[in-house]
């Protein structure tokens, strides 16, 4: 025999009674408009860095000692030692790029090969295994970087024998110092590995199956295809993976403000001491520098060309994603 439920049948009513219009559009206005609020807080913010540094800027290039021709056109960035300062943007600008190619160096081919093995060669148990090992290297604070660059990539540079003279001495041509771009740049490509790999291992995942399928079918090999057939497909992902990379390279901080040095020159040798914009932002602002000096004030001005920078890097890698970019039905 069927148990009858003693659920009163009020209650079986109003547990599957639907709300009423008036509630369903309360409650969508509140979800819109807490979106809207997001989108609205983050737009505020953008604009207020952007006016922040415009106004410094402006202070910066209305002062006496300071000319918008000379920090563009010239070649000296001195603005702390002599009674004759110098204003030329462009050692801090080569620093930088020096410094983030060397990390790209080092980022962008293991980052593309550990991709393409955890896509395509690497059994799913392992890679679920892998992934978030390597992910987890992106939450290293940049200062521990630093450290690892001052206390363990120098000293094994600095005894890096390129090869011996005639006396058996050790030869080392490039130089290496104390404080160089090179363990400042590996150090940075350490940290940029798991973006470039776990974003481009992303892309790879993203490409059909049936594509690699098609390809085993026509006879290629597993290299073949990861080469040949995935990675093209995957391009847009890839290059936007890169680009972001580049840019975290460019904006570091506390890693080249440890191990980079306080020199800005113009050089193309690794082994030298140098000084990135981010660097010598550091310096400032932990220093003695007055805040009404056009010392203190040239790091505004530095800090918007980062910005101009990083803002064209990221034009840039719009610009391709759309142009490369492949929709799969």
């Amino acid at each position: 025999m069927a148990t009858i439920s003693s659920t009163p049948m009020n209650a079986l009513l109003a547990q599957g009674k639907p709300r009423s219009r008036r509630a369903v559009r309360v409650q969508e206005w509140f979800i819109m408009a807490a979106l809207a609020g997001c989108g609205i807080f983050s737009l505020a913010t953008t604009v207020t860095i952007i006016y922040a540094l415009s106004i410094e800027t402006f202070h910066f290039f209305q002062m006496e000692d300071v000319s918008l021709g000379e920090f563009f056109g010239t070649f000296t960035w001195s603005p702390l030692l002599g009674a004759e300062k110098h204003f030329g943007i462009w050692p801090l600008i080569n620093d930088t790029l020096l410094v983030a190619g060397v990390a790209m160096v080092v980022a962008l081919p293991l980052g593309l090969i550990t991709a393409i093995w955890l896509s395509e060669y690497a059994h799913p148990v392992l890679r679920a295994i892998l992934k978030p090992i390597l992910e987890v290297l992106a939450g290293i604070p940049t200062v521990v970087f630093g450290f690892f660059a001052l206390t363990f990539i120098t000293p094994n540079l600095l005894r890096w024998e390129w090869w011996r003279s005639a006396s058996g001495e050790p030869m080392n041509p490039l130089g290496f110092g104390t404080y160089n771009a090179m363990s400042a740049g590996i150090a940075v490509g350490i940290m940029c590995l798991p973006i470039v790999t776990s974003l481009t291992e992303d892309a790879l995942r993203a490409v059909p199956r049936s594509l690699r399928e098609g390809a085993y079918g026509l006879g290629a090999t597993r290299f073949e295809v990861s080469v040949k057939v995935v990675t093209p497909a995957a391009l847009s992902g890839i290059i936007a993976a890169f680009l972001l990379a580049i840019a975290r390279a460019v904006g570091e901080t506390m890693i080249v403000a440890l191990a980079a040095g306080n020199t800005p020159k113009m050089t193309l040798n690794p082994a030298e001491e140098v000084q990135t914009m981010t660097g010598y932002m550091v310096m400032i602002f932990l220093g003695d520098a007055s805040n009404f000096g056009p010392e203190y004030l040239s790091s505004y001005a530095v800090a918007a060309m980062l910005f101009l920078m990083t803002f064209l890097l990221t034009v840039i890698g719009h610009r391709i994603r759309v142009k490369y970019r492949q929709v799969y039905e």
